[in-house]
């Protein structure tokens, strides 16, 4: 089992477990999971659910459950816990009216959105921007999983509170937090990230990370350790820094750099055999 800290409303949790699991209790949170081996099996709401794997689970706030293995292989799942009102700001900034929060009826479905959501949750760093990502799409499939929700308004963008958001990712090359961005453009976290990927086609997280990881590419060889470029540009640790790197780059920090030092190398040889001819 693996958990991480709770942070800012969010907290992530990754097990595998064999035969009965956890006993009948409830969460004050959401708990939304991705079944990712063999056949989890619960008692919710009167009825016996099975989630096979790449299904995901929609646990509501105060409802009984348990848990247990529903082969003798056991089974393996992701899984989010958000607090309700978390999800209420993000449905409020989504849909035509008031905020309500989500039932889905179905509590073992194939949602495309949250599934990706839940995916995308343990390859992030739990940074305030990223949580805001998270939870609105998190939000975004619960809407969809429930059929009485109020219809969703797009976006009106505000272009001048949103480059204004851009111009502080631009600037800053360590972690940026909510609070800052609202600050700046008057709009809510929700709103704000809403906006920002309509318009830019990424979240402010995205956008932000993408900004460090350029700045912190550009300190890579020479002198500067990897530990330090890392720390620079607001990353937690070398792990963290090379796996975020990757999955920008396609290939790791030093990977990179040999190959960046290889190509000039290369290049300067041909310039002097060409300065020859």
């Amino acid at each position: 089992m693996c958990a991480s800290k709770p942070g800012e409303g969010v907290e992530l949790l990754r097990a595998w477990f064999g035969g009965r699991a956890f006993a009948k209790h409830r969460h004050d949170t959401y708990a939304i999971a991705v079944t990712d081996v063999g056949v989890m099996t619960f008692d919710y709401r009167g009825r016996v659910e099975r989630s096979m794997p790449g299904q995901v689970i929609v646990l509501h706030p105060d409802e009984t459950h348990d848990g247990r293995a529903g082969t003798e292989a056991g089974f393996g799942y992701r899984i989010v816990y958000v607090e309700p009102a978390r999800i209420a700001a993000a449905v409020g900034t989504i849909t035509e009216h008031a905020a309500v929060l989500p039932f889905v009826r179905e509590p073992v479905s194939s949602n495309p959105t949250l599934v990706r959501a839940v995916a995308a949750a343990f390859q992030l760093s739990l940074e305030p921007l990223a949580i805001d990502a998270l939870v609105l799409r998190l939000a975004e499939g619960l809407i969809a999983g429930d059929p009485t929700c109020h219809a969703v308004r797009p976006p009106r963008v505000d272009h001048a509170a949103i480059e204004r958001a851009r111009a502080v990712l631009d600037s800053r090359r360590t972690v940026v937090r909510s609070a800052d961005l609202e600050a700046v453009t008057g709009l809510s976290r929700y709103e704000l990230a809403r906006q920002f990927r309509s318009w830019y086609g990424t979240s402010p997280y995205r956008y932000s990370v993408i900004r460090r990881l350029d700045d912190a590419r550009n300190r890579l060889g020479g002198a500067v350790p990897l530990a330090e470029a890392a720390l620079a540009a607001g990353f937690a640790d070398q792990a963290h820094f090379t796996r975020m790197f990757r999955s920008v780059y396609g290939v790791t920090p030093g990977r990179y750099v040999r190959l960046r030092d290889g190509e000039a190398a290369g290049h300067g040889r041909r310039a002097v055999r060409t300065g020859h001819v």
